[in-house]
């Protein structure tokens, strides 16, 4: 039986986001969150899936909900083996590595995904997290800035052409929904690409 009280990581998990946007959306009362008398943020399971259900889209964005949901089933082939394998940058890692910028992959695919549902400013925060933690695996396992925008371009760019199956699928509304999800895809990406470039210059300069 699944427990009823969650920690604020089980609850990123739960819902596919960075620790640190759970965090900021408690703090601006955007989801319902409990503290404990230590002063530990506390969320019940009950509430969080309610609120999860009342941040689903209906009318035009269900259609563009359906598109999404397509785009993560052509991804998860790539991200999982397929072509991943066969980068230069990913084949120098050894095997823990190797899972942890699947696991970026991943939650570059997630905070995508509900970016494009919702286009919230908050969740943009998401997107400044992900270009920290592809920096900062970056210089842990000694990629070089080359390299670690490589990684990044093959997970965005994965999910761009899964995207763009998924629209060729989607019948007359391709259009209006192609538009509308391209330009929140560019405003996402370009801020993971402009935290990724400057923490890593960063990270480089308090290593010299």
């Amino acid at each position: 039986m699944a427990k009823e009280w969650l920690t604020l990581g089980e609850v990123a998990q739960l819902l596919g986001v960075h620790p640190s946007t759970v965090r900021n959306w408690a703090d601006m009362g955007k989801i319902p969150v409990h503290r404990t008398q230590g002063g530990h943020r506390r969320f019940r399971r009950s509430e969080v899936e309610l609120w999860l259900r009342s941040q689903q889209p209906d009318g035009e964005a269900q259609r563009v909900e359906q598109v999404i949901q397509e785009t993560l089933k052509y991804i998860r082939w790539q991200i999982s083996e397929g072509e991943l394998a066969q980068q230069a940058w990913f084949q120098k890692l050894d095997g823990d590595a190797r899972e942890a910028y699947r696991q970026a992959g991943q939650a570059l695919v997630q905070g995508l995904w509900r970016y494009l549902l919702s286009e919230k400013e908050e969740d943009l925060a998401e997107a400044r997290s992900l270009g920290y933690e592809y920096a900062s695996r970056a210089r842990q396992f000694d990629l070089t800035v080359e390299e670690a925008l490589e990684a990044f371009l093959f997970f965005r760019n994965a999910f761009l052409e899964a995207l763009l199956k998924a629209l060729e699928t989607s019948g007359t509304q391709a259009t209006s929904a192609w538009a509308l999800l391209t330009r929140r895809m560019i405003v996402f990406t370009d801020q993971v690409l402009r935290s990724l470039v400057t923490i890593y210059t960063a990270l480089v300069l308090k290593r010299a």
